[in-house]
């Protein structure tokens, strides 16, 4: 059955409040990747690196749909007459969803690679083959010690949080669904 007008609002608030804390967390996730990591490993000649590169914007611009679903969400939890702005919903809580599960793929494809190389595309601007023996130098612009283990958390953090985003991405969808009485 439909939800009456106040459970519509409570819930829509709560969904919207949950979807702009995940938003901004998989945002600081994929921006920490990015500033950490792939800045200085990113080759347009590399395929695996190029993947992560792809991955990594990904899971940004699906996490700047997640807010934006989260600020409308908000929005129509306090205006729930506009059909436009239900519309508005849906349009941004398919979108999301539909991204975040992208991006549930390509970071899988990253770590899958990056487990199967063994960090290779990781550490090949230090040339350096064995991540628990290879010092900081002068060639290396990061320290390749613990630039496999952080990125591998740091992606498994995305995971997570993508997984989370669709999930309150659909039930955000669906009610919109509900309130357009499609």
């Amino acid at each position: 059955g439909h939800l009456d007008p106040r459970s519509h609002q409570r819930v829509l608030m709560k969904t919207g409040l949950i979807l702009l804390i995940i938003g901004h967390l998989s945002f600081i996730t994929g921006a920490l990747v990015h500033g950490t990591v792939l800045r200085f490993v990113v080759d347009p000649r590399d395929a695996v690196s190029l993947q992560y590169a792809i991955a990594n914007t990904a899971s940004v611009v699906s996490a700047l749909l997640t807010i934006s679903c989260g600020i409308a969400a908000l929005m129509l939890s306090r205006y729930l007459a506009p059909a436009t702005l239900k519309w508005v919903v849906f349009t941004l809580g398919a979108s999301s969803s539909l991204g975040c599960l992208s991006c549930l793929l390509g970071l899988t494809v990253s770590i899958g690679l990056t487990l199967g190389s063994r960090g290779r595309a990781l550490l090949a601007p230090c040339a350096v083959t064995d991540v628990t023996l290879a010092p900081v130098s002068r060639e290396c612009p990061f320290d390749p010690t613990r630039v496999y283990s952080s990125t591998l958390c740091l992606w498994a953090i995305s995971l997570l949080l993508d997984a989370m985003e669709v999930v309150f991405g659909i039930r955000c969808l669906l009610l919109a669904i509900d309130l357009l009485r499609l």
